[in-house]
């Protein structure tokens, strides 16, 4: 949850969102610490979300906008056919590999908004019926997009790892400063 993002990187408005979403990430990962397995996949509330299925949801979408931002297709390409698992792991997939995963597309999204020319550039929207037709968006927009995202999602991590143990964000803070 301590996000590790140099001080310096704070001073340009690149360091300033990437830090931002670094700190909406380590809310996510800071969800995880000291679980097991089964209590990561669990569903403790009343929500179908476990914070496994959140982990890797996170580092997918994260994934497929910066693709998208660099002209390329995602990773992983979801429709009603494998929607469902977005949300879940499966096969061979651990907290601890989705962890490592995030890890890897995390500096690739530094890498690429460190190196675009200006956060004014711009890529089209993926067509999709909740955007509008040929709408194109900039990179500060998918920062900003990121890290709604990921804000939203350390939310319900904070519930989700409160239903599971009563461990509350603040307490995870000290658990990890303390180790």
């Amino acid at each position: 949850m301590v996000t590790h993002v140099p001080a310096e990187a704070h001073g340009d408005e690149r360091g300033a969102l990437l830090s931002f979403l670094e700190g909406e990430r380590g809310g996510i990962r800071g969800a995880l610490l000291g679980l097991t397995a089964q209590q990561a996949a669990s569903r403790p509330s009343a929500s179908e979300l476990s914070l496994a299925g959140l982990l890797k949801h996170v580092a997918e979408v994260e994934q497929s906008w910066i693709a998208r931002a660099r002209g390329e297709r995602p990773a992983v390409t979801r429709d009603e056919s494998n929607w469902h698992e977005c949300f879940v792991l499966v096969g061979d997939e651990t907290v601890e590999s989705v962890l490592a995963y995030w890890e890897k597309v995390a500096a690739e999204t530094e890498a690429f908004i460190r190196s675009v020319p200006s956060l004014d550039d711009t890529f089209p929207l993926p067509e999709a019926p909740w955007f509008p037709p040929e709408s194109r968006v900039s990179m500060r927009w998918v920062m900003l997009r990121l890290t709604s995202e990921m804000a939203r999602h350390a939310g319900h991590a904070d519930i989700i790892r409160e239903s599971l143990d009563g461990a509350t964000a603040f307490e995870l803070v000290d658990r990890e400063r303390a180790s």
